[in-house]
């Protein structure tokens, strides 16, 4: 799928270097055509002859220098296809989010007019810095592709995340900019993410601690691979995937409302969500002030969206999402059969990695059956993909099935 495909591979300076020139042999015998780019910082942890021999180019790294002359740039700019950078360090993240162009990687990225993959690799400091993190947030926002870093221990003996994705990883989503799937091509697929809120009084409310990634994650999914996506979602401090329809909403009888009035209309749902369960009988006008040591507050249960779709479901094809702290099997067993669900994804929130507000997931897959599927910890994005690939797996086989007669 790679054959012909134009890549330029930029190095920068991190111990992660040496996964990097096994990334190049990977792409080079999958048929790509590579041009690579060392800074000089990355020189110093492997010679640019490894990578010439790898790619079957000479490696650039001055500005002014090489068979380009000057403009050497503007030709690693426009010639190909992708542009990667791998490992990304926090030097050029802030670069690149700066606008600053003062050596050959970071004005080709300035230059170019595909598009760019960045895959970060330091310390879990570094990569947790406040600013690292506003950097890579803006050029997510910009269209720049991001592959999380994975976490383990680290070249400096932390632990944490911050090491390079595994190659399998980024390959994957070099696949995906280069031959996307097209295979939800004339289909609508509705997500639900984030938390509801459920407000008390004018400054208060009842919510969870769902950060809405994995929800975005299947949005973005569904759009790359041609779907026509609704995204409805609660507030969450995330920028919507770009080609999706959004519908924010706060409380969980506003999602009730929003995600009914579509779905006769969808092909498939995949409720992320976390709903609250209950709200206040009644939100006070005014702010509750503390008068005495305790306080009593009544609740009222909320719609129940899942179920309800469950009940009305035609022709569409709905997966339900399960956190769990205990009885993980047990309880997401009940909700699949009660519910009417095709796919159910269960997690127990518990684990390192697979709880709220990080980047990875750890999941099962619940079938009507009872049967359960257990997947390794992994990227909340390719957790999206094989998410969908499920769901379509399962669509096709209810069309495929014979008609029962009378």
């Amino acid at each position: 799928m790679l054959a012909g495909k134009k890549i330029t591979v930029g190095i920068t300076g991190g111990i992660a270097v040496f996964k990097t020139a096994q990334l190049v042999s990977n792409l080079k015998a999958a048929g790509a055509e590579l041009h690579v780019i060392m800074t000089r910082s990355a020189q110093e942890f492997v010679k640019p002859l490894t990578f010439q021999v790898l790619s079957g180019n000479p490696v650039r790294s001055d500005l002014f220098e090489g068979a380009y002359g000057a403009v050497q740039h503007i030709e690693l700019a426009q010639w190909p296809d992708l542009v990667i950078v791998v490992p990304a360090t926090a030097n050029i993240l802030g670069k690149i989010a700066g606008g600053i162009a003062d050596d050959l990687l970071a004005t080709v990225i300035m230059a170019a007019t595909c598009p760019v993959l960045i895959c970060p690799a330091m310390n879990v400091n570094m990569y947790n810095n406040p600013v690292v993190q506003r950097n890579i947030a803006d050029l997510r926002g910009l269209g720049y592709h991001f592959v999380e870093p994975g976490v383990g221990r680290l070249a400096c003996g932390a632990e944490g995340r911050g090491r390079l994705a595994d190659l399998e990883t980024i390959t994957g989503e070099i696949m995906s900019l280069l031959a996307p799937l097209r295979d939800l091509e004339g289909l609508t697929v509705m997500v639900t993410a984030g938390p509801t809120v459920e407000p008390i009084d004018p400054v208060r409310y009842l919510t969870n601690r769902s950060s809405g990634k994995m929800g975005y994650a299947v949005a973005e999914a569904a759009a790359r691979r041609g779907a026509k996506v609704i995204l409805i979602s609660g507030p969450t401090a995330l920028k919507p995937p770009k080609g999706v329809e959004f519908s924010s909403v706060e409380t969980a009888s506003q999602m009730y409302d929003a995600v009914m009035k579509r779905y006769p209309r969808v092909d498939m749902v995949v409720k992320s969500a976390a709903v609250a369960d209950y709200r206040p009988v009644k939100a006070a006008v005014q702010k509750i002030k503390k008068h005495t040591d305790n306080m009593s507050l009544e609740l009222v249960k909320n719609p129940d969206i899942l179920a309800d779709l469950g009940r009305s479901k035609e022709n569409q094809i709905l997966v339900g999402f399960a956190a769990e702290t205990s009885d993980l099997e047990k309880n997401a067993r009940q909700k699949v059969a009660g519910k009417n669900l095709d796919l159910l994804v269960a997690n127990d929130v518990t684990q390192p990695g697979a709880g709220f507000c990080t980047d990875t997931n750890i999941a099962k897959f619940v079938y009507p059956d009872g049967s359960i599927v257990s997947l390794p910890l992994m990227d909340k994005l390719a957790l999206a993909h094989r998410i969908l690939d499920e769901a379509l797996a399962i669509r096709k086989g209810k069309k495929e099935k014979p008609l029962k007669l009378n």
